[in-house]
């Protein structure tokens, strides 16, 4: 747990802490938290309470969220698609709607960029490319967070930072090189900020390479895949997993190219481990 935190009144921010409780009860205070504070006789602000969330994100912690800006690229790093399909399932779990941003358009030719959107245009969420050095794509994206508290989320050397720095000019974002030895992107950004943008609030958050496996049931887990959840309704077997079961319309949809293949095999994996952590409790 921080010691002190940036608590936005009004137009002022006041530098608290929070009080010993929190401490007792082992409770966090995380970025877009609502507060009550208080200030002392000398002038320190503290944190006497937080209001219940609507939602939470575990990675990055983040909490009260309208949506989530899924930042990756198809090079420097390159595209990970079973990350991105885990973010998306682990934003439906919490209730935050997601948004794709194909980021570093600079780098890819038209057919990379058509490549992208057909493998994604399947799904409801809104997909926006972009590229932060030349500008691509910013001004529409920018549009998408007015009045709304969004966060950005993917993995390091997506260019997060430098596209937060290119949505809110001033924003300041520390921005590095994807190291070329590894092709993976160093960690520019510490901790978790809520910044100002067009009346609403984006957090830049820390990049990562790995989630922890979704705490979903087995049977609610093609809820977070939609075109799996579209067809489902007309397998032969209510509880169908869309794995061994006769008679299973979302294999038929996968081998007749209606689902991806690539979408069709990361919902087993995170099936498998959702069957895993089911049996530890």
């Amino acid at each position: 747990m921080s010691s002190f935190y940036h608590v936005l009144v009004g137009d002022s921010r006041l530098v608290a802490r929070p009080r010993g409780r929190f401490k007792i009860r082992s409770q966090d205070v995380l970025a877009g938290d609502r507060v009550t504070v208080c200030i002392a006789e000398d002038g320190m602000g503290y944190i006497d309470s937080v209001e219940e969330r609507r939602n939470c994100l575990v990675r990055p912690p983040v909490a009260n969220i309208d949506q989530a800006c899924v930042v990756f690229t198809y090079r420097d790093p390159p595209l990970v698609p079973e990350l991105i399909d885990r973010i998306l399932v682990h934003t439906g779990v919490v209730g935050v709607s997601p948004l794709l941003v194909l980021n570093k358009a600079d780098l890819m030719s038209a057919e990379e960029v058509d490549t992208v959107l057909e493998m994604y245009s399947h799904l409801s969420c809104p997909l926006f490319v972009t590229s932060a050095v030349v500008g691509t794509g910013v001004d529409v994206l920018r549009a998408q967070l007015a009045a709304k508290t969004s966060v950005m989320v993917g993995q390091s050397g997506v260019g997060k930072s430098r596209l937060l720095n290119a949505l809110v000019p001033g924003a300041g974002r520390s921005t590095q090189e994807v190291s070329r030895k590894v092709r993976r992107g160093r960690h520019t950004t510490r901790h978790v900020e809520l910044i100002s943008i067009s009346d609403g609030f984006i957090a830049d958050t820390p990049g990562f390479s790995l989630l922890e496996p979704v705490k979903v049931s087995p049977w609610e887990l093609s809820a977070f895949f939609e075109e799996i959840h579209a067809v489902e309704h007309s397998c032969r077997f209510t509880d169908c997993l869309h794995r061994d079961e006769p008679g299973c319309a979302v294999k038929d949809a996968v081998r007749d190219g209606r689902i991806p293949v690539s979408r069709y095999e990361n919902y087993l994996t995170m099936l498998s481990e959702a069957e895993t952590e089911s049996r530890r409790y």
